[in-house]
């Protein structure tokens, strides 16, 4: 069985973070080749430092959309709020490289005659979920998440304006019986736009809004406190450190309470299984868990570039299973089709609905009207639960 009393940390960083400013470059020119054409491919990376950012990649789309991706990018970092010396979204000088997608990777991923539309490259991929949330995420992870997106409203919508872009996260969360039950700690690095606040000024800003986010009775007086630890924080954002597409994947997904494959989300379109195999591994836990099946489930599957079908469906219930795990592999191989074309159908990904999850996590968030975060939904649930 496994350990049911230990403390477990999770960290999460801000839209304003140098890796999440190119998170949601990366995506938003997603989004923009998807709107021109739903199966245009796209493979676009960013880097950004002091007031320059670079995009390069390849990509399958209307030419419109790279005469647009400098007008794309400073959109972005205005809307994160940058517009300070060293990386204003007016000022910032924008270069693009992105050129056509290879020959070489298009005949492997294309379908033709009677070979269906392959994996746009081979790699594992996790899905993870877990009954201690009612998001069925790790509730570390996913209070670090609510608490940064809690303080981006307020300094967006001018409550806090003494707030700046640039934040990390980061909670050690107490489990007894195998749920979380408390915060040991709390670790908040917020960059602030007067240089005179203290750490302690800091901590009396933001202080409030944790105590909002975090469920009742969390904080108590042995709880530990570190904000702004290192002292003043107005240097931030890709002036202060680089940033680079793909470089927070494990905030992206589970916090480390899951295991990751290794491939990064943002600038992918959703032939690539690192992306669209993840969402769809994700959604196959949740249901498993929705269905009653099991408290935890984590689950892999696998692809090789050119081949539509996965090779291998791995499902872990660590224990908490009500049925043999086997049988779940079984019945959720039977629920899904599980060819790249199979889940963008299944999912309705081939939609502009990724910028949205470059900051504050790709799980865990409710879905939208408009397709956005289908992969969260547990309509599978029924179909699972009579398998069985």
């Amino acid at each position: 069985m496994s350990r049911q009393n230990y403390v477990f940390t999770s960290e999460s960083v801000a839209e304003g973070h140098p890796d999440k400013v190119c998170d949601r470059i990366s995506d938003a020119i997603l989004d923009a080749f998807l709107t021109e054409d739903p199966y245009s491919r796209v493979a676009c990376e960013t880097f950004a430092t002091t007031d320059r950012v670079v995009i390069g990649g390849e990509v399958r789309g209307p030419a419109s959309v790279i005469a647009r991706v400098e007008e794309i990018a400073r959109e972005c970092v205005r809307d994160i709020g940058y517009e300070q010396d060293g990386f204003h979204w007016a000022n910032l000088k924008v270069d693009s490289y992105l050129h056509a997608q290879s020959a070489d990777i298009a005949q492997g991923v294309d379908a033709a005659g009677a070979k269906d539309e392959g994996a746009g490259d081979q790699g594992i991929m996790f899905g993870h979920a877990t009954d201690e949330t009612p998001e069925l995420m790790p509730a570390p992870i996913l209070y670090a998440h609510a608490i940064l997106k809690r303080l981006a409203e307020v300094r967006k919508n001018g409550t806090e304006p003494k707030l700046g872009p640039d934040a990390k996260s980061q909670l050690s969360i107490r489990y007894v019986g195998g749920k979380p039950v408390g915060v040991t700690s709390i670790v908040l690095s917020s960059q602030h736009l007067d240089p005179s606040l203290s750490s302690a000024d800091v901590r009396a800003i933001v202080e409030p809004y944790i105590r909002q986010t975090l469920p009742e009775g969390w904080i108590d007086a042995a709880t530990e406190w570190h904000v702004n630890p290192t002292g003043k924080f107005v240097i931030g954002g890709p002036d202060g450190d680089a940033g680079l597409t793909g470089r927070k994947i494990i905030v992206d997904t589970y916090g480390g309470a899951a295991p990751h494959g290794g491939g990064a989300f943002s600038g992918k379109d959703p032939t690539k299984v690192d992306r669209s195999a993840a969402y769809a591994a994700r959604y196959l836990a949740k249901n498993v868990v929705a269905a009653g099946l099991a408290k935890r489930c984590t689950l892999q599957l696998s692809y090789a570039i050119g081949v539509a079908k996965p090779l291998s469906i791995y499902v872990d219930t660590h224990g908490t299973g009500n049925v043999d795990d086997a049988a779940i592999e079984t019945a959720v191989a039977r629920s899904m089709d599980l060819t790249p074309r199979g889940i963008r159908t299944h999912l309705g990904l081939n939609r502009p609905i990724f910028a949205r999850t470059s900051a504050y996590g790709h799980f865990g968030r409710a879905p939208e009207a408009d397709g956005g975060f289908s992969w969260e939904k547990t309509d599978l649930a029924e179909v699972l639960k009579a398998a069985f």
